[in-house]
């Protein structure tokens, strides 16, 4: 075992009913790295973080921070690992505080109405700063945009307090300047002792800015997995079926 790692994923294979999705996959996270998984739509990347997350069964092993995943109660592994959905909803009509708070779950005790302990207060209000939403907490979030709505879900996965973050479109419904300070705000939390994180974005160009590695998916298979800087361009071509590097000069060639 890599002692490093803080996820370490070994023959993974999982899907829904008789339809595998993901087949034999392999790889690792080491300690503050953040994993970009690209690939097309329908390669499995969503059904990945599903089954990492504990959403979905899976064969094979599974690995947060040396500790098997496989048989943790649910309240053990939202202490290791936490799923950020780029379908997340808000059910009732909760404050962004009580949102927020709602990710400390796995920190409290058994009982039908615990009371907020000051960890779990500390926890709150450093998540509704570190994205943002600090001014908004007493706002019911079904009257929040699709982009407030997301950094209020992302805060509620840093209350959390898991060891690794799963995210999966976070960019999704956020203007520039807060995929800018969102994606600033989770290098700072990566950077911490003890933790890593891997995410699905289908823009390319975000993904590279944002990763140091990136896992490449095709049909459910790993095609490729390393740095960010050894990434052969030609393994993107044949992903997405095109010239990638000369689509992306014809985009961003302008600001050159």
């Amino acid at each position: 075992m890599d002692k490093t790692a803080m996820l370490e994923v070994e023959n993974l294979s999982c899907g829904y009913g008789k339809a595998e999705v993901i087949h034999g996959l392999s790889f690792r996270v080491r300690e503050g790295e953040r994993l970009c998984i690209l690939g097309p739509n329908g390669c499995g990347k969503t059904t990945l973080l599903r089954a990492l997350a504990g959403v979905i069964s899976w064969q094979g092993s599974v690995e947060a921070d040396g500790v098997s995943l496989r048989g943790l109660s649910p309240k053990q592994r939202a202490k290791k690992i936490a799923l950020m959905s780029q379908f997340s909803q808000a059910a009732f009509d909760y404050t962004v505080y009580e949102a927020v708070m709602l990710g400390r779950y796995a920190h409290r005790h058994r009982t039908l109405f615990p009371a907020e302990t000051a960890a779990d207060r500390e926890a709150v209000q450093d998540a509704l700063r570190r994205t943002g939403v600090w001014e908004l907490r007493e706002k019911p979030v079904t009257k929040l945009s699709g982009g407030q709505m997301q950094r209020v879900f992302l805060a509620r996965t840093f209350a959390q307090e898991p060891q690794i973050i799963l995210l999966d479109e976070p960019a999704n419904h956020l203007d520039l300047r807060c995929q800018a300070e969102l994606l600033e705000s989770l290098r700072d939390w990566t950077a911490d002792r003890r933790r890593c994180m891997a995410g699905v974005f289908h823009d390319i160009s975000l993904a590279l800015a944002f990763a140091d590695k990136v896992l490449l998916l095709e049909g459910g298979r790993k095609l490729a997995c390393g740095p960010v800087e050894e990434l052969d361009s030609r393994l993107l071509d044949r992903l997405y079926g095109m010239d990638v590097r000369r689509f992306m000069r014809r985009m961003y060639g302008r600001w050159e």
